[in-house]
């Protein structure tokens, strides 16, 4: 049986992984681990400790890491996936998600077919509408789309055609096998939160690798509950914004960087519309500093936060 890593990164936000470790300890495929990073501090590491157990009820090992700092996503990703070298594949979950008890089983048995080398499910919300079954980037809008969002959790999936499109994977529900990892490496650091999955996605497509859907792997989000990147237009916060669209330039720059030009034009457009037409216009500030910063190819933490 295939062992699975889990990976979750956390912030400040133990009450989410308790809930999602209850989901996990569901599963029907019982050889995992899991473990966690904290990128809150020592605060919130001893919150985090006090309420999580050290092994589930199937008898699966939890362990939470202190990040030595706030390491943005990728980088508590990584510290987890370093942290058990041995792992068959690692399915990152965010935290604020609860897994359906198959979808694991269904992730595993879909990369175990061999002709993938990391796959994703069915993220869906509370009240049962698709957010997404995969990703699909498009370079020259410097945009993500998240295929089958809208969707009814009732309808039935063309998996062919799904994963005909996608070219990433969302980060909230990813099964990484061992070979994707060996042949690209880790996620990079330098995005510090959003868009990270896209540009890792996009450079396993380019290195030849393909991406699975397991239409069984259900998996619930609460999408945004920790950065508030789900808020309405006119009072989403400053850090969602900014490094949204800070990421996306700077993706199109390390993957197609002839198309920067025209991404850039495109992608101050789409936060005009986005943000502008709505009169949303404090967020439209964030937005331009975001695309300003992507056009100097700025990384890593926001300058405000450090």
């Amino acid at each position: 049986m295939m062992h699975i890593s889990i990976v979750i990164v956390a912030f400040h936000n133990a009450d989410e992984i308790r809930l999602c470790l209850e989901g996990l300890a569901r599963s029907t495929h019982q050889d995992f681990d899991v473990v966690i990073c904290e990128n809150g501090g020592a605060e919130a590491f001893a919150a985090l400790n006090a309420i999580i157990p050290s092994t589930l009820q199937g008898g699966q090992s939890v362990e939470a890491i202190l990040a030595p700092g706030n390491l943005g996503y990728a980088g508590g990703v990584n510290v987890c996936m370093r942290a058990r070298p041995d792992a068959d594949a690692w399915w990152v979950v965010n935290p604020d998600t609860v897994p359906a008890p198959q979808a694991l089983a269904a992730l595993v048995a879909r990369l175990e077919r061999g002709d993938c080398a990391a796959a994703g499910g069915v993220l869906h919300d509370v009240r049962g509408r698709i957010q997404a079954y995969g990703g699909r980037w498009h370079a020259g809008l410097a945009r993500a789309e998240s295929i089958g969002n809208g969707a009814a959790l009732t309808d039935t999936p063309d998996v062919a055609a799904i994963e005909s499109q996608m070219n990433y994977l969302l980060g909230a529900s990813m099964l990484i096998g061992r070979a994707f990892v060996e042949k690209v490496g880790l996620m990079r650091e330098d995005y510090f939160l959003y868009a990270e999955e896209v540009e890792w996605g996009l450079r396993g497509v380019a290195a030849g690798l393909k991406l699975g859907f397991a239409a069984d792997a259900l998996v619930c989000h609460d999408q945004g509950s920790t950065t508030g990147s789900n808020d309405a237009h006119r009072t989403r916060p400053r850090m969602p914004i900014y490094l949204d669209e800070r990421n996306k330039l700077n993706v199109v720059r390390d993957t197609t960087p002839a198309k920067l030009p025209l991404a850039a034009m495109a992608a101050f457009a789409l936060t005009f519309l986005r943000y502008g037409r709505r009169g949303a216009w404090r967020q439209w500030g964030y937005a331009m500093a975001g695309w300003s910063a992507g056009i100097r190819n700025q990384r890593g933490m926001p300058p405000w936060m450090r």
